[in-house]
């Protein structure tokens, strides 16, 4: 998925984290260099469905002003949601 907005410098990517981890979703999330934030979510269809419903609306202080969602083969995810490295 890919999130517009005000979603870098408001802890975004942790809260994603701690949302996801607490679904059992696993995959990543990273800043990219154009002030958008870009994550892979794999898991039970309901609970990816429940991290993207957050993902609509982020953290305190976000400000999202569109999210799209791609589907992508899920190769080479975690067994976690970790955190990378901006792309």
């Amino acid at each position: 998925m890919e999130i517009s907005g005000r979603v870098q410098g408001v802890g975004f990517r942790y809260a994603m984290q701690r949302e996801a981890q607490r679904l059992g979703v696993r995959g990543w999330v990273r800043n990219r260099r154009d002030g958008s934030v870009e994550a892979l979510a794999h898991g039970e269809p309901s609970a990816v469905e429940q991290l993207v419903a957050w993902a609509r609306r982020g953290p305190a202080g976000a400000h999202v002003t569109d999210l799209r969602v791609l589907e992508t083969a899920a190769e080479g995810v975690s067994a976690a949601f970790e955190q990378r490295a901006t792309a």
